[in-house]
């Protein structure tokens, strides 16, 4: 399994609470949340910004100011998703620093979080052309992020079952295009009945979906908001 698994259940609402307190599982739990999430914001900065190592270093300076400096105290119930709170920040963040400082002051170098950005940067320039805006694209890229996330959970779990090579044959089955799978195949190179192949490849879909509202119980202030968050992620990508 991955690391971090202890902030699993760490809802968005107990890491606003937490924070106010000031706790270092607080600040753990935000510092989890934060390496998972921080590329669809460097997308949103780079659609923004030009120069690539300007975004990089304002990237860097964001999120050594948001675990440094305790920002997450200033958070409400009511911008309880987290997803909304990150972009409201750092547009709120560009909007203050942008001329303040030269890129080679912001951060001293140091980063609370370790962020790739090369391999960021590389990863956009992958991105087909499109019109997006800066918002658009940091929705879209949140949710690729989130699926990838819920895809690599659920592979972690049946490799740990010792159900690796099942996951590879009922994978297409995620994509809920259940013509996508080739069940008779997958039956007979998993060595089951075809209908033992679509009730494993069922549950597979099923576990995904409880994986998918566990990452984003983690991310939302109220379970309430999960269902919303699902539909409005999914109307992203399919935009």
């Amino acid at each position: 399994m991955e690391s971090g698994d202890e902030f699993r259940t760490t809802h968005w609402s107990l890491v606003i609470g937490a924070g106010q307190a000031g706790t270092r599982e607080a600040d753990a739990a935000l510092a989890q949340l934060c390496q998972r999430y921080w590329y669809p914001l460097y997308a949103y900065v780079r659609r923004r910004v030009r120069d690539v190592s300007e975004a990089q270093d304002l990237t860097q300076e964001f999120f050594a100011r948001l675990l440094e400096k305790n920002v997450i105290a200033a958070a409400s119930r009511e911008r309880g998703r987290f997803r909304s709170f990150l972009l409201a920040a750092m547009k709120n963040f560009l909007t203050n620093e942008w001329d303040k400082a030269k890129a080679v002051k912001r951060g001293g170098g140091r980063s609370p979080i370790s962020l790739e950005l090369d391999v960021a940067e590389s990863k956009l320039t992958l991105e087909p052309a499109h019109d997006l805006t800066p918002e658009r694209l940091y929705e879209r890229q949140w949710a690729l992020v989130l699926l990838e996330l819920v895809v690599a959970r659920l592979e972690a779990e049946f490799a740990a079952a010792g159900k690796s090579r099942q996951f590879e044959a009922l994978k297409p089955a995620l994509t809920g295009d259940r013509a996508a799978v080739d069940y008779a195949a997958a039956a007979r190179d998993l060595g089951m009945s075809e209908d033992a192949a679509r009730q494993a490849a069922h549950r597979m879909r099923r576990r995904y979906r409880e994986i998918l509202r566990d990452e984003l119980a983690q991310t939302v202030g109220d379970p309430k908001e999960i269902d919303d968050e699902i539909r409005d992620l999914f109307a992203t990508l399919g935009s």
